[in-house]
């Protein structure tokens, strides 16, 4: 490392090596880039999460570039669990500005779009690889391909929701809901997919018994959460409204979420949907005098919590992404073609949501693929046939690259679709 280098390197980690001097540098960094990212995005006119998404990109490019200065996010110990408490936050916030009844209005347009957001995406996804992939590929490659494009990010298209103030509009709850389903979904098609695989690989049956219960816990958690938790939750904040010390509603309701958080995870669902489903159960009327008491509302108090973590997760997603991968002609034409077919499986599901729907919001609100999607690629990596990876280093590559391109592609229609004309 040349002397000024090496110097920079000894202030900025306070002659340290060590894990706290690395988590101190990387939030500091992580933090300023994402508000140039999104001041960059306010000033074009673009959706903040795309800011932020770049921020992330640029940071990749700087830890390849310079790596004994810069940190790269992903390999810093905890920055996971940071990333993981910023997701978990906004999604809890966004859940607070719908209810359950309102979630039941539009079930069944929520439930047509997230089938058709998985169907139609899979099917094209299978047939855009089996094109593109070397002759003589297994056909459950293309298939696995696919099920990286049936999920939808309930986060990213939140953040779009929230920012343009259509999280309360029917076309905002069908986006989520559908988006919870999808989640279920694509799920078991992880599951289903992956046994494939592996009976592809190695002979036997269906993990029919694995595929059940993870079906029967899915369900069974979002049911328990929508009745027994929403019969629960009263209850347990008029405990808390006993409470003669002060500051007690933002820590009692982080404490909810990250619980329903906890649940969620267990039940082998995404940690976002538990914390979504808290957001949702949680009525204003539960906490009316907490409030009142308190002289801000739950969303205020979450509001510095919001905008301070959620870049987080943003942020680490974007650094994820290995530039040298993107630019093979390989990676960047599957990435491509991908983009392409998932977007327009994703817009073709808005369709599902019926008359009186703005079908473009809907159809844009479900194409962003985010960190679930990122989830069946790391899952996917592990994956071999006859010795061989299931997902080579250039299709890893081109997966996300599409899961990119649509995490931006999807803000920026939705953030179109949304503006005042």
């Amino acid at each position: 490392m040349p002397p000024p280098i090496e110097f920079l390197h000894f202030v900025l980690t306070g002659g340290s090596s060590g894990s706290e001097a690395q988590v101190l540098l990387a939030l500091a960094v992580m933090w300023l880039l994402a508000k140039v990212g999104t001041e960059i995005c306010h000033r074009v006119g673009l959706p903040r999460v795309v800011g932020e998404l770049g921020a992330g990109l640029v940071l990749a490019c700087l830890a390849k570039a310079l790596p004994t200065l810069v940190p790269q996010p992903a390999n810093v110990p905890g920055m996971e669990y940071f990333a993981e408490i910023g997701i978990v936050v906004l999604m809890f916030a966004v859940g607070l500005e719908s209810t359950v009844p309102e979630m039941v209005r539009v079930g069944l347009p929520s439930f047509r779009v997230a089938v058709l957001g998985v169907i139609l995406p899979m099917v094209l996804g299978l047939l855009g690889s089996h094109a593109l992939l070397p002759a003589g590929s297994p056909w459950i490659q293309g298939l696995f391909i696919g099920a990286c494009l049936c999920a939808t990010s309930i986060g990213v298209s939140a953040q779009v929701l929230g920012e343009r103030g259509a999280s309360r509009t029917r076309e905002g709850r069908v986006i989520m809901g559908a988006a919870v389903l999808d989640d279920v979904m694509g799920l078991l098609v992880l599951v289903l997919v992956s046994g494939l695989v592996l009976v592809a690989g190695n002979g036997g049956g269906l993990p029919w018994a694995t595929l059940a219960r993870t079906l029967g816990l899915a369900v069974g958690f979002l049911a328990g959460a929508f009745t027994v938790g929403r019969f629960l939750t009263p209850h347990l904040f008029h405990l808390a409204d006993r409470f003669r010390s002060e500051q007690v509603l933002l820590p009692v309701g982080l404490g909810f979420a990250f619980m329903l958080a906890w649940l969620g995870s267990k039940a082998g669902l995404a940690t976002i949907v538990g914390a979504y489903a808290a957001g949702l159960i949680l009525e204003r009327a539960h906490i009316k005098h907490l409030e009142e008491r308190e002289l801000h509302s739950l969303d205020e108090l979450l509001h510095p919590l919001v905008v301070s973590l959620s870049p987080l997760f943003f942020v680490l997603m974007g650094s994820r992404i290995d530039p040298a991968a993107l630019v093979s002609p390989t990676a960047l034409l599957l990435a491509t073609v991908l983009a392409v077919l998932g977007t327009v499986g994703k817009y073709a599901a808005g369709y599902g949501a019926g008359k009186g729907m703005r079908v473009a919001v809907v159809g844009w609100g479900m194409v962003p693929r985010g960190e679930v999607g990122l989830i069946f690629v790391a899952a996917g990596s592990h994956l071999r046939m006859g010795g061989m990876p299931l997902l080579p280093p250039e299709v890893q590559a081109g997966i996300v690259g599409a899961i990119l391109l649509t995490t931006v592609v999807g803000p920026l229609g939705l953030s179109w679709v949304l503006k005042p004309r």
